[in-house]
């Protein structure tokens, strides 16, 4: 039997998501609260995955929180979907501020890092996060949902059984699908560039 705080709580959100939804302007700022944490430990990530990129996770939060607040509607149905869409305004800020940095400093020693089986010879973090985005946008032309999924496991770290949750996607589907995002990445920065089935 499930816990009747949990189902107020479940509710209430839902409520919220519906209420921004429709453009009600405090409809944002209640329902920070109700998913404070998770966005922290999406946050974290991050901040752990960039460590030179001097981030830090309460400002990666409230600065994923300001861009959402720009867009004053957002099409969340549920938590699931609502942490995907703020994964990826935390990953349009990381990248913002990684543009930012590596244009306050040019020149660094190639160093290589490893993302899972992706080795890219890189001028550091920053240069790296950049050409990851780069590569997303140019598979966002040829298969969005493949884009999501990588934003889902990469950036914002959800399991797989989380990105289905929050996607609304099979298992099988998404298992697929970040094997096939992580090998456009690799392929795009190494200087191959295949062309996935359009979805």
């Amino acid at each position: 039997m499930r816990d009747p705080f949990f189902e107020t709580m479940d509710q209430s959100l839902h409520d919220l998501l519906v209420a921004y939804r429709k453009g009600e302007p405090d409809a944002l700022g209640k329902l920070m609260p109700l998913v404070y944490e998770d966005l922290r430990r999406l946050a974290r990530r991050q901040v752990r995955q960039w460590p030179n990129l001097t981030l830090d996770t309460t400002g990666v939060v409230h600065e994923a929180y300001l861009k959402l607040a720009r867009q004053h509607t957002l099409d969340a149905s549920d938590r699931a979907h609502f942490l995907a869409i703020c994964s990826q305004a935390m990953r349009q800020f990381i990248v913002d501020h990684a543009r930012q940095k590596r244009a306050d400093k040019r020149g660094a020693n190639v160093v290589l890092h490893n993302i899972e089986d992706l080795d890219i010879p890189v001028q550091g973090e920053a240069d790296e996060l950049l050409l990851i985005d780069q590569a997303l946008r140019g598979l966002a032309d040829a298969s969005p949902r493949l884009v999501r999924v990588f934003e889902c496991r990469f950036f914002a770290g959800l399991s797989e059984a989380e990105t289905m949750e929050a996607l609304g996607l099979p298992l099988r589907t998404v298992q697929r699908d970040w094997m096939r995002a992580r090998a456009w990445v690799k392929d795009m920065l190494s200087g191959q560039q295949p062309l996935p089935a359009r979805h």
